[in-house]
């Protein structure tokens, strides 16, 4: 992808970013704009009900049983 942007802001945002950081910094200020946030209030939504949060950790913790080998 190209993206053609002024001069005066191209040299500012390479002085400041710096040129290997410029591409994260615009990706950075671009995604809430054009990424749906539906997908974070969801997880916010799921991490905000205290049952849910204690089943989920409840499952995770019966897990790390299984993992378990003993000696060989």
């Amino acid at each position: 992808m190209t993206i053609s942007i002024d001069e005066t802001v191209y040299n500012g945002l390479m002085s400041v970013i710096g040129r290997r950081k410029a591409s994260k910094f615009l990706e950075d200020l671009a995604r809430p704009h054009v990424i749906n946030s539906s997908l974070a209030a969801g997880y916010q939504a799921m991490a905000a009900d205290s049952e849910r949060e204690c089943e989920a950790s409840a499952w995770c913790e019966a897990l790390v049983g299984d993992t378990y080998n003993g000696a060989r």
